[in-house]
């Protein structure tokens, strides 16, 4: 297939952007190494209007974080009309804000864990009390773990809040669950096997997904059969329901009893050397390769 001249988005103005950079040039190399007339496009350093002016014919977008997967770059270029990878406008917005995902995921009857939305002037103390210790504390819209605390000792989730805030101005408390950590990687409408995540560390916070090299990524899972079903189907009605399409992420956590609960959605996943979709399709016998160029044929706008 002639993709024409393509833009690898990354790089840009977020808190991820360092990630972003890695995974732009991996998907960089990759299509290249295919053939594909590819070339980075960092849209900290010129404008979106660029593409039209140098040809650009599709975009890959490897950027995370705000300003590449919630929405604003994907309406931006369906208003240039050029087709690019990944969700459009609604599905990126809604899966980058961890409340408003876990809000229509409720509506849906889809199970999430519990959570509280944290203002400055709340009562921590009865938070605590609800959710039960330890709990997690989010900025709503950031990824890569960015802002994330584990509050383990009474009277800590001041502390907890203040530092989410200063990443976004909606920040989440969320009950603990002790069950375990896994992912489902979704590639065009079919779930990729489970991989559950193991970090060495407290949690899986930023070193432990990018940095490090002893988290421990399971293939299979451990689960079993019939609950890796189960898991798999719950990953795609919980993307669906985003209106999430091409490919993307769902991240999942199990309670001491084994029940699971969608965590939050991710609808520009990590493509570096640590990241789980490629981790994920190369266990379904797709290199990284060929993952790239399936993703790019399933570009489009709108």
């Amino acid at each position: 297939m002639d993709f024409g001249k393509v833009a690898v988005m990354m790089g840009g103005k977020s808190a991820e952007r360092e990630v972003s950079l890695k995974s732009g040039a991996a998907v960089l190399a990759a299509l290249r190494s295919s053939g594909v007339d590819a070339h980075s496009f960092d849209p900290q350093d010129k404008a979106l209007e660029a593409l039209h002016a140098e040809g650009f014919q599709r975009v890959f977008i490897a950027l995370h974080g705000r300003g590449g997967e919630d929405g604003t770059l994907q309406g931006a270029l369906d208003l240039l009309e050029i087709p690019y990878t990944g969700s459009g406008v609604l599905a990126s917005a809604l899966a980058m804000d961890k409340w408003r995902s876990k809000l229509v995921w409720q509506a849906s009857g889809l199970p999430v864990p519990d959570y509280v939305v944290l203002d400055a002037a709340g009562d921590f103390a009865a938070v605590e009390a609800r959710l039960g210790l330890p709990l997690f504390v989010k900025p709503a819209n950031e990824g890569s773990s960015i802002g994330i605390s584990k509050v383990k000792q009474a009277g800590g989730l001041r502390a907890a809040f203040e530092l989410a805030a200063s990443y976004d101005a909606c920040v989440i408390a969320e009950r603990y669950l002790a069950g375990g950590e896994f992912t489902v990687g979704i590639l065009n409408g079919r779930a990729l096997p489970v991989i559950r995540i193991v970090p060495a560390t407290e949690f899986y916070d930023y070193d432990a997904k990018y940095l490090r090299d002893d988290t421990e990524y399971r293939i299979p899972s451990g689960l079993g059969e019939q609950r890796e079903t189960e898991m798999r189907d719950l990953a795609l009605r919980a993307f669906a329901v985003l209106g999430g399409r091409g490919w993307g992420r769902v991240d999942f956590m199990l309670d001491a009893a084994g029940c699971i609960y969608c965590l939050e959605a991710n609808t520009s996943p990590g493509m570096t050397d640590h990241s789980l979709v490629p981790m994920a399709a190369r266990a379904a016998g797709i290199p990284f390769a060929q993952l790239v160029l399936d993703l790019l044929a399933e570009a489009r706008c709108g």
